[in-house]
């Protein structure tokens, strides 16, 4: 079982569609597929929400970073997509290199930056947590739990 010790998140889906009851601490929230794949999208997707950690990972670091440096960025925008096609995501579940390969991230600072402070944001935007996980080769352990009644 995991170590309920370190912070963990509990995705429940019955057996009535493909919507997904997240807890993550004491938010929660759901997570669904599109009509088109046999959800009813009451909510964004696995995928979305991974784009969503990475781009709030990002704007966050760069938000921490600006400040500490006391540089005068206002806002900050990261939009994040990629290319996969939904049915295709299982059907090829099993094969390797099928996963998903590429992100595009575009970033938009605003606020007076110089041309130098904008491209060390840039370097910096690729340093955030989340970006360094999904790039270090993630390993996933799945234990399979005796059925409680």
């Amino acid at each position: 079982m995991l170590d309920t010790t370190t912070k963990s998140v509990l995705v429940k889906v019955g057996a009535d569609a493909l919507l997904a009851d997240v807890e993550a601490g004491r938010h929660t929230f759901v997570l669904d597929e599109p009509e088109e794949v046999g959800g009813k999208d009451r909510g964004p997707t696995p995928y979305d929400m991974l784009l969503a950690a990475l781009g709030a990972c990002t704007a966050i670091t760069l938000r921490l970073y600006a400040d500490q440096k006391k540089w005068p960025l206002e806002a900050i925008e990261v939009r994040l997509r990629h290319q996969r096609v939904h049915r295709a995501d299982c059907d090829k579940c099993e094969q390797e290199g099928q996963m998903l390969e590429e992100v595009e991230k575009e970033l938009r600072l605003v606020g007076p930056l110089t041309q130098e402070q904008r491209q060390r944001l840039e370097v910096i935007s690729q340093k955030c947590p989340v970006q360094k996980t999904l790039m270090s080769g993630l390993r996933i352990r799945t234990q399979l739990v005796p059925e409680s009644n």
